[in-house]
């Protein structure tokens, strides 16, 4: 086991027409909490299974859920597309209608049901306040104004109940062998965005679609494929190998010591450094 293989794998993870890193600032979901689970045998084999807990805002629905995404050589399907995460909703989604509306609070709700416990909500602004968490201001004629969001509540459900929120070890190991042992746990770390995209006008078969026979649309494909390209090579310059998280990571599973994870960056997982997550 090499760490430079490691990192290659990380690097390449888009390589998959289903693969993605680890994004903690999703247009379509508040990021709450995250955490980083490495494993490795002595086989050779290793793999790191991301948890991000999060609010979603689309998708099957606004809940909160937990997505576990998987890097390694020795990856198990998690379903039949080739990706590599799954989401597991860990809420009860008629809990979930009953106590938001519109993105808030609704006045009364006492509860929210996540897995088997009923966690206790705050309708207090102190509470919200010395989390960090923003409240908003709605009409204050409107029966269910509440300046609680629903992001907000998860985030101060978390440190409260954190281990509620994590993923169980049958979850982790949906999608890697059960001969692999946990060697090192992050609940936080220093993390880049790193994305990297396929313009549909890589693909024949789109590209059969149009007359590139024509200047104007063939001016337009080159356009923007180099608008493309121009992306990939400033995202690339955030790529996992490119920094010490995933640098003294990669040693830790090549090597099973776990002293060679020793930062000198400062983790900025919280949910505060990712201010764009849930915008869209």
């Amino acid at each position: 086991m090499n760490p430079s293989d490691i990192l290659f794998a990380l690097d390449h993870c888009y390589d998959s027409p289903h693969g993605q890193f680890i994004d903690l600032e999703h247009p379509y979901s508040y990021t709450a909490d995250c955490r980083l689970n490495l494993f490795r045998n002595g086989d050779g084999h290793w793999a790191i299974v991301a948890e991000v807990l999060n609010y979603q805002t689309r998708g099957a629905g606004w809940a909160v859920a937990l997505d576990i995404i998987y890097f390694g050589n020795c990856l198990v399907p998690v379903d039949e597309e080739g990706y590599n995460y799954y989401t597991v909703v860990i809420q009860d989604y008629d809990n979930f209608a009953e106590t938001i509306d519109i993105g808030r609070l609704v006045p009364g709700a006492t509860v929210w049901k996540i897995r088997d416990a009923e966690l206790p909500l705050s309708h207090d602004r102190s509470d919200y306040e010395a989390e960090g968490i923003e409240l908003r201001t709605f009409d204050p004629e409107d029966d269910y104004a509440s300046e609680f969001p629903g992001e907000g509540v998860l985030r101060l459900l978390v440190p409260r109940h954190r281990d509620i929120f994590r993923a169980t070890d049958e979850e982790l190991y949906k999608g890697i062998p059960s001969t692999l042992h946990k060697v090192l746990v992050l609940d936080e770390w220093h993390h880049k965005r790193f994305h990297q995209s396929s313009s549909p006008f890589e693909s024949p078969e789109f590209l059969a679609s149009f007359d590139q026979g024509n200047p104007f649309i063939a001016t337009m494909i080159q356009d923007e494929l180099e608008k493309n390209a121009r992306y990939n090579a400033k995202e690339w310059e955030t790529r996992p190998s490119s920094y010490e998280t995933w640098q003294q990571i990669a040693e830790v599973l090549a090597t099973g010591d776990t002293s060679r994870y020793k930062p000198t960056l400062e983790p900025n997982t919280h949910w505060r450094y990712w201010p764009e997550g849930g915008s869209m």
